[in-house]
């Protein structure tokens, strides 16, 4: 019930900041992300990317000749793949987590022939929806919490539900609206669930990723 107060919250904001805009947009697109940190003993995690998606929904309101705020809401997955050594056998295991994210960038968009030049950046906050743990033809529900204490389940696989970041974009919107759009983004919020009953503990997880996006802007 938290869990879908937070996200109509979200699609109410959304939809107020589209009363108010004077451009609205659609885009979707792959994703190409891993999750960069340490592990519990402070050693470099060695994961690699894995492929996903992303679509939403963006609002333009301008502020200035060729400068406007961008406002979205979108639905993203993200995550990281790695690779576990037991007993000399290799084993692949997979985390997929869905985001709704909520970007609120400052683009620059000046005329460049016959359509414009799309710069941007800004924050982001998004909010996990599900995750998976997938490895060796199973799947596992992951579990959102802050903290995790000494009485917690220690075969389910934690992390915590909010993330924070940072978001850059370039791309290129065409005269009858259709853009293509590269966007980059670095988590700045460690989504690894504490563990203070643990004498040490390092763990450090930040989604990092790419992306590419096609769209159209109405304007």
């Amino acid at each position: 019930m938290h869990q879908l107060k937070i996200s109509l919250t979200l699609v109410l904001a959304a939809f107020a900041i589209s009363l108010s805009a004077q451009g609205f947009g659609i885009r979707a697109g792959v994703n190409f992300q891993n999750i960069n940190g340490k592990d519990d003993l402070g050693d470099k995690l060695d994961n690699s990317l894995i492929t996903g998606y992303h679509a939403g929904v963006n609002f333009e309101l301008p502020i200035a000749p060729a400068f406007y705020l961008q406002p979205g809401a979108i639905f993203s997955t993200k995550g990281s793949k790695d690779e576990i050594v037991i007993l000399e056998e290799s084993f692949d295991s997979k985390i997929v987590l869905g985001y709704l994210e909520v970007p609120l960038n400052l683009l620059f968009k000046p005329e460049i022939g016959d359509g414009k030049i799309i710069l941007g950046f800004g924050p982001y906050y998004a909010y996990a929806l599900n995750g998976k743990l997938k490895g060796d033809g199973d799947d596992f529900d992951i579990e959102f919490k802050k903290e995790i204490s000494d009485d917690d389940d220690d075969t389910i696989f934690y992390l915590r539900r909010h993330d924070f970041g940072a978001n850059l974009l370039v791309g290129y919107e065409f005269p009858m609206g259709f853009f293509l759009q590269l966007n980059a983004q670095l988590g700045l919020f460690d989504i690894s669930s504490d563990y203070p009953f643990l004498p040490t503990d390092d763990t450090k997880y930040n989604n990092t990723g790419f992306g590419l996006s096609l769209g159209y802007q109405i304007n």
